[in-house]
């Protein structure tokens, strides 16, 4: 734990400008443009950040193409990579306190869960480096006696890794990680909300001493920095995590260079409660699942559905939940929601609630304490009396707003949690096993969950449906957009070759 004269220190520390890092170094952007960090708690400026523009990515995807086609990290020995990519995570362990700490100075995401976020990140590189040892391997295919075909796995090259602010060190080392222990090298253009955490993540590879130009950070906004990378024609891979709406500018921004993209998109994700569930372990879950992480995550349970029978007493007890969830300091343990990341995301969820009244729903929401008014505080909130044809039930807001519907049965509640345009997760909670398959079968829905809240497994695929996103990342299913898939033939036989042109 932190004690209080490290915490004055870090806060301290946090004041210095934040640099470009490229081609192993760390410096400033080429315009020598910087734009201000902004801490969402007290609304007040921690620090500069060098403004990367198309230059600077220039810069940065000539030093990665070079690391790649003519550095050692792509043809080195398996062993002496991974070694790289093991030392990154001891190091990402020696600062869990401070990434942690910085985490929830830089995105009002409580400190009592930033820490079990960070700690995930250095295992992404544990995990990526047992992935890439045990499970990148080719199949081999014999043809009688005459070949034997066979294929590998080859990195693609240059990955442009765009990155989001909730969450962030734990969503850049996901994405850093794999694309690092596959032979690629990288180029990051992180949130520009969230600069603090990338900033040490690239502290952290630096004193790892990876070779020049293999990991590089540019950051920016993503109109100038990010779609400049999109549009580099030396840049074979985008991942990005956001929003919906920038994902698809960014699938036709990447069009004319054929570029590859994965794309982990916005969600609006139905729980849904029938009457023989658990109620206690139900409500406990739904209850963190939306309002863990200020209710800033994608696969947020942000529709809840009610059976009837059971509807006045679950809503009875969510609001007796949702009024006890304690408002503060982000860097108080003790704290459970914390401020939104910044004023335009505030307005925005604010505007929500607003439009949910307009549309006839009822509004539950707390008063925020007196010696918090100066953050982007939104009181966990209800909205009650929901129809899943309205706006709040059908855009993602992205905040700690929990709305409410009903249902009668298996059936209808199919047809409304898939009457969506999104489709990232789902949750079911029943008694009936068979019920919970069922409907997790038919619910439109990369990643469903059944009688359990949002725990991940490193192993399994992460991405959505529709517009939640294309492609999957996670574990060996990774391995097929980081990778490029080679086939080789071999004959082993005097195979008959026809013989045009021979008399």
């Amino acid at each position: 734990m932190i004690t209080t004269d490290e915490k004055v220190s870090l806060k301290h520390e946090t004041q210095k400008n934040i640099s470009l890092y490229i081609n192993g170094e760390f410096t400033s952007a080429v315009s020598g443009k910087t734009f201000k960090n902004m801490n969402p708690f007290t609304n007040e400026q921690i620090n500069e950040v060098a403004e990367g523009q198309s230059d600077d990515i220039d810069k940065a995807v000539a030093a990665a193409r070079e690391a790649f086609d003519n550095g050692p990290w792509k043809t080195m020995k398996l062993k002496e990579r991974m070694a790289y990519i093991y030392r990154i995570a001891d190091l990402i362990d020696e600062e869990i306190e401070k990434i942690a700490f910085l985490e929830a100075l830089d995105t009002g995401l409580p400190i009592s869960q930033t820490r079990n976020m960070v700690s995930r990140a250095s295992e992404n590189f544990r995990f990526y480096a047992r992935m890439v040892e045990n499970r990148l391997v080719g199949e081999a295919y014999q043809v009688d006696d005459e070949f034997i075909n066979y294929t590998i796995h080859s990195p693609v090259g240059v990955a442009g890794l765009i990155t989001p602010w909730n969450a962030p060190f734990m969503l850049e080392t996901w994405k850093v990680a794999p694309a690092l222990a596959t032979g690629n090298t990288v180029v990051l253009k992180p949130a520009e909300l969230s600069p603090l955490s990338a900033n040490l993540l690239a502290e952290v590879i630096h004193k790892a001493n990876l070779p020049r130009g293999v990991f590089n950070v540019v950051h920016g906004y993503g109109e100038t920095a990010g779609d400049a990378l999109v549009r580099h024609p030396d840049v074979q891979l985008i991942s990005f995590t956001g929003e919906t709406k920038t994902g698809s500018t960014i699938i036709k921004n990447s069009a004319d260079t054929l570029k590859s993209c994965s794309m982990e998109l916005g969600g609006k994700s139905p729980i849904i409660v029938f009457e023989d569930a658990d109620f206690d372990r139900a409500l406990d879950a739904c209850v963190w699942g939306i309002y863990s992480f200020n209710g800033e995550r994608c696969t947020a349970n942000s529709r809840l559905f009610l059976q009837e029978g059971i509807k006045e007493k679950f809503i009875e007890a969510l609001k007796i939940r949702v009024a006890a969830i304690k408002i503060g300091d982000p860097l108080d343990a003790e704290t459970e929601v914390g401020p939104l990341i910044d004023k335009g995301h505030y307005n925005k969820v604010k505007g929500y609630l607003e439009i949910a009244k307009g549309e006839g729903a009822e509004v539950l929401t707390g008063d925020i304490p007196a010696e918090f008014v100066r953050g982007n505080f939104v009181a966990p909130t209800l909205i009650l009396n929901a129809e899943n044809s309205m706006r709040v039930a059908q855009e993602e807001i992205f905040g700690p707003v929990l709305t409410v519907m009903t249902f009668k049965d298996e059936d209808e509640v199919i047809k409304l949690a898939n009457d969506i345009d999104y489709g990232l997760a789902g949750y079911v909670w029943t008694n009936d096993i068979k019920r919970g398959h069922r409907v997790a079968h038919k619910i439109e829905a990369g990643m469903l969950w059944v009688n359990a809240q949002n725990v991940r497994d490193l192993r399994t695929p992460f991405g959505g449906s529709k517009s939640s996103g294309i492609g999957r990342e996670g574990g060996h299913y990774g391995f097929d957009f980081y990778t490029e898939l080679k086939v080789i033939h071999v004959s082993i036989e005097e195979h008959r070759i026809q013989q045009f042109g021979k008399k």
